[in-house]
């Protein structure tokens, strides 16, 4: 049968790739030989990582390199599940100053890949009136995948006068949106009301309860009418998300310096605790006693914005080393930023390496050295390591490579060389192939 022009072309460009002709793999990409951290399976164990037509297709002490079409050696490093980051806010390109739907947010692609993140939750910038807008404008457009609380306030996270408009609290419409967008649309969000109602907390909850959907609470100024200990032990179900919980802002702590009450009573309740870092959301003198006493959170979050990303807070990875400082073992520090979020967010599919699931890969070194991280206030912490990330997957696609690992010396090419990947594994020289996809 005779090809068309079109064909022939893609021929053409698979057949000059280095290597294609020759591809007899049963695997697309091997990773050999790193450490390889999954809390979800309980591994912790240097393992080969094998991938095939973008999922997960076999863990094993050792698989046979003549098995993969393209093998990574990530001897000395550390894989784990891509990082989900559930509480950013991305809803940009509006051009509205000040606002979480414009200036305020970010593009999602240039803070994720480079940290090891492939899936973000933006934490609440869109209601239901401007949703739509938010998914084609970044959504549909990020190669990240990007999923989202939707805002109680039909306007969104614009500022005073939407976020503090009760009249545009409502249950229904929100609902409705969510189940309009199942699976994209991951809870509902209430944030930043100053006043002493409860209506927030109660619309939020009632359309979480009509959209089967967790609810995430920032929960504004703290003020005697609306107590965190109603807010953890009544109004909240089992499974919703108190964010920012090291600020110190809301009576976290009890007057003595220990972790108040009702967190715990939150937490036997079913409530689940997120960090939330941002721009004035983390403290050390509520952070660092909590973990002392035992009280983790269950997930780890940036609250990624322009106000957060060049100060205390600058990335997912920068977070997880907070953790780090503080005690935690990096199996706990990945747990908290893999499958715990992921089962949060009720994307189960997410947040591990089963055989089986997409094939969502972080690749990450572990340095040791003198480091100092600070809080909100700049505060600093002394450490003596943190994680840099050498190599992102999306999807079995190579999205990120620090270091090159996956490429071959310049000197070792053809003279005339040109793309040097390969579709089967590479998304970065090949091209965005699939973007936007969820």
């Amino acid at each position: 049968m005779a090809l068309n022009v079109k064909q022939v072309a893609v021929l053409f460009f698979c057949l000059t790739l280095p290597g294609y002709a020759l591809a007899q793999g049963k695997y697309d990409l091997l990773l050999r030989g790193g450490h390889l951290i999954d809390p979800k399976n309980r591994i912790n164990a240097v393992r080969d990582l094998a991938i095939l037509d973008g999922k997960i297709a076999a863990v094993a002490a050792s698989i046979d390199a003549a098995e993969a079409f393209k093998v990574v050696d990530a001897s000395g490093l550390y894989v784990a599940p891509g990082l989900i980051d559930i509480h950013v806010h991305v809803y940009t390109g509006t051009g509205e100053r000040g606002s979480y739907a414009g200036d305020n947010s970010v593009y999602p692609d240039g803070f994720t890949f480079r940290v090891g993140v492939t899936t973000v939750a933006d934490a609440g910038c869109a209601g239901w009136r401007n949703f739509e807008d938010f998914k084609q404008r970044v959504i549909d457009r990020s190669a990240t995948r990007v999923l989202a609380f939707l805002n109680i306030v039909g306007h969104g996270m614009r500022g005073g006068k939407f976020e503090q408009d009760l009249a545009d609290m409502e249950a229904k419409p929100t609902a409705e949106m969510a189940r309009r967008h199942s699976g994209l649309v991951v809870g509902v969000k209430t944030a930043h009301y100053a006043g002493p109602e409860w209506k927030p907390v109660e619309q939020a909850v009632e359309a979480g309860n009509l959209a089967n959907i967790p609810v995430m609470v920032d929960f504004g100024s703290n003020l005697p009418q609306r107590p965190i200990s109603e807010l953890l032990t009544k109004k909240l179900r089992p499974g919703d998300i108190y964010t920012h919980v090291h600020s110190g802002n809301r009576n976290e702590q009890d007057p003595s310096g220990k972790v108040s009450l009702a967190l715990w009573e939150g937490r036997k309740r079913g409530v689940f605790f997120d960090v939330g870092h941002g721009g004035g959301s983390f403290v050390w003198r509520v952070a660092a006693p909590a973990v002392k006493e035992g009280f983790l959170p269950d997930s780890i979050s940036t609250d990624l914005h322009i106000g957060s990303m060049n100060a205390g807070m600058k990335d997912m990875l920068n977070v997880m080393d907070k953790f780090l400082a503080m005690g935690l073992s990096l199996e706990d520090v990945i747990l908290r930023s893999t499958w715990n979020p992921a089962r949060e967010i009720k994307h189960e599919e997410l947040g591990h390496l089963s055989i089986g699931a997409l094939a969502d890969v972080a690749v990450l070194r572990l340095e040791k050295g003198s480091y100092g991280f600070v809080d909100m206030h700049g505060a600093r912490l002394r450490g003596t390591q943190k994680l840099t990330c050498e190599l992102t997957l999306r999807d079995g696609k190579v999205v990120y490579d620090l270091n090159g690992l996956t490429r071959l010396d310049w000197e070792k090419l053809p003279k005339d060389y040109g793309a040097t990947g390969d579709p089967r594994w590479d998304r970065i020289s090949i091209g965005r192939t699939g973007q936007g996809r969820r």
